[in-house]
Parts: C-alpha cells; structure tokens; sequence
C-alpha cells in the first residue's frame, strides 16, 4: 500500500500575508530605531516630539518636564515604548517567516493574537485617544496588519493533516 502525504507548501496568499508581515516588522522596527536615535541624539524632549502629535497631545501645546528627574523617568519609559515596539518588528519577521517557509499556523496565530494585542493596544489607547497623531504612518500598521490576517489563511494548508492511502 502506497502512502501519499500532503506536504505543507506554502500558497500565494499566504506568501502575500507573510510579504505582510514583513512590511509590518520594518515599519515597527524602524520605531525601535527611530525612537533610540532621539533618545542618543534629542533626549526626552525629541523622543516626546517622535510620538506625540494627536488631537489632544499637539506638540505646539505640549509642555516639556522641566524637572531632570522627571525628564529622565520619561526618557527612559519612552525608549523603552520604542524598544518594545522594535520587538515586535522583530516577532513580525518570526512570523512572517514560519508563513513563508512553513506554511504555519502557529506562525499565523502568533500574527493575529500577540501581534494583535499590541497594534490594537496602540491603536485604541494612543491614536483614536488623540494623543499620537492620526496619519497614514500610525494607520498604515494596524491597516498592514489586518489586511495580513485576511489574506493569509487563503494561502496556507487545511489545518486537518489528511493522508491518502492508494491501493
């Protein structure tokens, strides 16, 4: 009796999903960056003007911490905000890859619950509240995201393995 397997090959839609991912993970690691750079060359000052910029936080009305301690204190919340959302583009590569190369749900489940959690935590508690500003960069990543979540199962394995046994 010969066995047939279905192997996990990875189909076009997912390839789309996982081409994605990837453009999420940079845009986030770019952040990562973006935000160490004003914390080495702006101090706390540049970091708040990097992500400020909403309807109830413009930076022409925003006061600056005048207090070195508490300037400090918000330096250090800032880069590690930035650094976090590096670590994300860092997960969105892993997960960009596991679709890519192995057609994985785990990969893709990872993609809509961990990465999830954190683009709609920034989305709901820091842009539709008005304090990073709402532009095609604070959308466009929620928007990569979920356009990435639809397409992708279009293009991976039925979840069931299924064997054929040929006689």
């Amino acid at each position: 009796m010969k066995q047939v397997s279905h192997q996990n090959t990875t189909g076009t839609a997912a390839k789309v999903g996982a081409a994605l991912f990837f453009l999420w993970a940079v845009l986030h690691i770019w952040v990562g960056y973006e935000g160490v750079y004003q914390y080495l060359s702006s101090g706390t000052q540049g970091q708040w003007n990097m992500v400020i910029g909403g309807s109830n936080a413009p930076r022409a009305a925003f006061q600056h911490s005048t207090d070195a301690m508490t300037a400090h204190a918000q330096g250090q919340l800032l880069v590690n905000f930035c650094i976090d959302v590096g670590g994300y583009g860092v997960l969105g590569l892993f997960v960009g890859w596991l679709i890519w190369a192995q057609a994985s749900w785990l990969g893709y489940f990872i993609g809509v619950f961990v990465i999830g959690i954190g683009d709609l935590a920034f989305l709901f508690s820091l842009v539709t509240s008005g304090i990073i500003e709402f532009n095609a960069g604070t959308l466009g990543g929620p928007i990569i995201w979920f356009l990435a979540l639809l397409i992708t199962p279009f293009g991976l394995p039925a979840m069931r393995k299924t064997t054929a046994h040929l006689g």
